[in-house]
């Protein structure tokens, strides 16, 4: 024996096939802002590269072939030069550190800079973060002001530093420029 047919079903068969329809349309209106998002995600991500290679390591470079030697080389012999000498090893040790936490996430960053899907651990990137922030408030309390001290008995050894700093920066703008050629 056949079973009939109710009549009402082709039409709800129609309304089943409206609630999938219904259903994909509300993610494509949640497209936008995904697309938005995954935009200003590319953005960061390759401002972020672009600092951490332009800023970050060069700042950490920097200290460590100028002011770090500056600072030393000025620092009173004895208790006050032992002292400079451990903030500056703890320093140099804090930047290797942050410099490896980077290399860690830069190749995620790097796949998300170029639209790929990339994970990153969020845990990895907050102990970064929190580890830079420590490092730059325990330079910025112990360690500057120790070098303004010290740097500022002698103004030569100031200016030194301040006209070494002017070189390493001025002179490769001028050569960027095209305005000398070396």
């Amino acid at each position: 024996m056949i079973t009939p047919v109710p009549h009402d079903a082709p039409i709800q068969a129609f309304s089943n096939c409206h609630e999938g329809i219904t259903a994909q349309l509300h993610e494509l209106a949640r497209l936008p802002a995904l697309v938005a998002s995954a935009k200003q995600a590319r953005a960061i991500a390759q401002a972020l590269l672009a600092f951490f290679r332009d800023v970050v390591m060069e700042h950490h470079a920097e200290e460590e072939r100028e002011l770090f030697p500056a600072v030393l080389a000025s620092a009173a012999a004895g208790e006050e030069h032992d002292r400079i000498a451990a903030i500056v090893t703890r320093l140099t040790a804090e930047h290797r550190r942050v410099e490896a936490a980077w290399q860690a996430l830069e190749p995620a960053i790097k796949r998300a800079a170029r639209g790929e899907d990339a994970a990153l651990d969020g845990a990895d990137v907050a102990a970064l973060v929190a580890d830079y922030r420590g490092h730059a408030g325990y330079e910025e309390a112990q360690f500057l002001p120790l070098a303004q001290q010290i740097l500022g008995r002698n103004s030569n050894h100031m200016a030194a530093l301040g006209l070494s700093l002017h070189l390493r920066h001025a002179v490769p703008e001028l050569l960027k420029g095209g305005a000398f050629r070396l």
